[in-house]
């Protein structure tokens, strides 16, 4: 439990510093015969806050628990 917590934790920064995941679609343009255009755009998948701060609490919740477990 207590490598759930810890994991939890650092999920849950992660999601408040970055606040989304970032990727990259190529999509074709053109393509007639042998000529080809492709685009690359920029998307970012967003994370709410709340989501970065409910992992942070839960995270803590649990390594409290295994501290008074034992």
């Amino acid at each position: 439990m207590r490598l759930l917590g810890i994991g939890l934790v650092v999920v849950g920064i992660v999601a408040l510093i970055y606040g989304g995941i970032g990727y990259n679609k190529q999509t074709t343009i053109i393509d007639v015969g042998g000529i080809k255009a492709t685009a690359t755009e920029h998307k970012q998948l967003p994370i709410a806050p709340i989501v970065g701060v409910i992992a942070i609490i839960g995270g803590v919740a649990l390594l409290m628990g295994s501290k008074r477990g034992g």
